[in-house]
């Protein structure tokens, strides 16, 4: 009998699953099965395909649409159709670790009392993976939960990427710019070699993680050196309902001026701005890709607008430019938008191939392209079974897991 490792990406209204077999260290491509439990909150829709794309499950399960719910149901699912494989530990993705977790930690009740306290800094996720975790630990007492941290990738920046211009006492309370999305710019990291080659992977290299949340990622020697997210997910890009960089004077004058509180401006800022906001039509690219209106146009405008203008204080963070990939839901299934960005950089000496960018690469750059342009599909689920295998194994041989 083999064993199996369970990673969760618990959400409001969902929890994205998938299973992979403990026997080795997960390659690409080793995953047994993935899918997620829906409906959250409303009514409970549970999916999940095998390895080969092919359903193993489509149903709706009854009674409470909670995450406990949907936690007890997908394991009793598990339990049935993958007996051969136990679980011998469940891997979270979490948004904030905070600056005290740099590598994954297991779930203990100290963990857990430190996640609560960053709730704040990560609104839209913290809670619901915090939920994921209680309901986990009720349902499955014995199973070992490893916490998988999007901001560890970047904890190893210099202090001058990672500070504000603020009074010293507020950094060290932990005021930092932190950066997000840090288990897609690993893996992206750590393939990257088998693609793009060991010569551009160790360079300069900017990773373009653009989907609902959207963030880049320059990085040297696969080293994360600057990113534009920062002391929340907020930070940065334009994003599907999220606004980005914004001056702080617009959150004072709203608080101020319009009477807002705060409650109402962090709907604003974190549900009701980016693509919706802008567009007034969809927080969706492909719907405002497919728009005739003028204001879905304006709204792609400013996507890659701010994304060429972060894009280039990236290229000076870096001292220069060796390779860009475009990865998540826009950067992989967007040729307008990569064509448009890779067009901005002309001036850095990229050439982009017009058909290979429609066919989605993975190389997009022409023949002779002084940079390289790469479209990679990321993986965090990978990453995560990753990190409890090696978390597993370096415990199994007498290490200290801190």
């Amino acid at each position: 009998m083999m064993a199996g490792i369970l990673v969760l990406n618990a959400g409001s209204s969902s929890i994205k699953f998938s299973l992979f077999a403990a026997s080795r260290r997960p390659q690409p491509g080793d995953v047994i099965c993935e899918g997620a439990c829906e409906g959250i909150g409303s009514q409970l829709h549970a999916t999940a395909k095998d390895a080969d794309g092919h359903v193993l499950v489509n149903e709706r399960p009854s009674g409470d649409p909670s995450h406990e719910q949907a936690l007890s149901w997908l394991l009793g699912w598990l339990a049935h159709q993958f007996s051969g494989y136990p679980l011998v530990a469940a891997g979270h993705r979490i948004v904030h670790g905070g600056s005290r977790y740099s590598r994954p930690v297991e779930l203990d009740a100290d963990v857990i009392a430190e996640l609560k306290r960053l709730v704040p800094l990560a609104p839209l996720h913290q809670p619901h993976h915090l939920e994921a975790i209680a309901a986990l630990s009720k349902l499955h007492p014995d199973l070992m939960q490893i916490g998988c941290f999007d901001t560890a990738f970047h904890e190893k920046r210099p202090l001058v990427a990672k500070q504000f211009a603020l009074p010293r006492r507020l950094t060290e309370e932990g005021i930092l710019r932190y950066g997000f999305h840090g288990l897609s710019y690993e893996y992206i990291a750590s393939i990257l070699p088998d693609i793009a080659g060991l010569a551009a992977a160790r360079g300069r290299v900017i990773v373009a993680h653009l989907g609902a949340g959207a963030s880049l990622c320059a990085m040297k020697e696969g080293k994360s050196v600057a990113t534009t997210m920062g002391f929340t997910a907020l930070d940065g890009l334009m994003m599907s309902r999220r606004c980005g960089a914004l001056d702080p004077g617009v959150v004072l004058y709203l608080l101020q001026e319009k009477g807002m509180n705060a409650t109402a401006v962090s709907e604003l800022l974190y549900q009701s701005s980016g693509l919706l906001g802008v567009s007034g039509i969809s927080d969706d690219m492909k719907i405002l890709l497919a728009s005739p209106e003028p204001h879905a146009r304006e709204a792609i405008d400013q996507f890659v607008y701010r994304a060429c203008l972060e894009l280039g204080s990236l290229v000076v963070a870096l001292g220069g430019l060796d390779a860009v990939v475009f990865t998540a839901g826009i950067g992989e299934h967007a040729p307008e938008i990569r064509r448009r960005i890779c067009e901005q950089l002309s001036w850095l000496g990229l050439d982009i191939d017009a058909d290979a960018n429609e066919t989605g690469g993975p190389g997009i750059s022409a023949m002779g392209s002084r940079i390289s342009a790469w479209v990679i599909p990321t993986d965090e689920e990978l990453m995560i079974a990753r990190h409890c295998w090696d978390f597993l194994n370096y415990r199994v041989a007498g290490g200290e897991n801190t």
